[in-house]
């Protein structure tokens, strides 16, 4: 029995069940939470999404490998400039964006940038944006991304800086160890309220 002074309280949510669902809502992406994160990544991210595709100058005879491309809006932007758009995404929620967000104009298939599951040299240019912070293993993704670029091919990536687990010029040094050359990296502050973005662009040689 308790007095009436004495009061119950719910204990509140402990760290490790917070980054669960931050986790679950933008990290890998599953679920309900998943395709508010997507919805929200989609406002978030659209105008580094866009700028990395113009910085891209894509052509409509090229291939175009997207990395991780979320719910879609990159992946969108490249469908409409180039010939062939094939988007990467372990996350089935995302992929399902993906395909409502573009419809036919891009193939959407499970895979990750160490396991995109293309042909040697078959793309002229990969991008990825906010989802090198998650590559397993960044030394194979970018061994793998170099093997499917043709001669060159080039590769845009973009991620938010404070995310990064190394600088982006430790970035830049693992992308030159799996072969890219004409490295360039640099930061840019896109509109509104979104992170400070590292940004890099290498080249497969030729």
């Amino acid at each position: 029995m308790t007095s009436k002074d004495e009061h119950f309280t719910l204990p509140s949510p402990g760290p490790g069940v917070l980054d669960a669902a931050l986790d679950r809502a933008f990290g890998h992406p599953s679920g309900l939470l998943g395709r508010l994160g997507g919805k929200l990544m989609s406002v978030g991210n659209a105008a580094t999404e866009h700028r990395i595709v113009d910085l891209a100058r894509l052509e409509p005879d090229e291939v175009v490998l997207v990395v991780g491309p979320g719910p879609g809006v990159g992946l969108d932007a490249a469908s409409k400039l180039a010939g062939e758009v094939i988007g990467v995404e372990p996350s089935p929620e995302m992929r399902d964006l993906c395909t409502d967000r573009c419809g036919d104009r891009a193939e959407v298939r499970a895979g990750s940038a160490a396991r995109t599951g293309c042909a040697d040299a078959s793309a002229d240019v990969v991008l990825t944006v906010n989802n090198v912070q998650l590559w397993e293993d960044r030394a194979a993704g970018f061994t793998e991304l170099f093997r499917v670029l043709r001669p060159g091919g080039r590769l845009l990536l973009s991620a938010h800086e404070k995310w990064l687990p190394v600088t982006r010029h430790e970035l830049a040094d693992e992308a030159a160890a799996a072969g890219f050359t004409d490295l360039q990296t640099w930061t840019w502050d896109p509109p509104g309220f979104a992170a400070l973005a590292a940004q890099l662009r290498a080249v497969k040689p030729g």
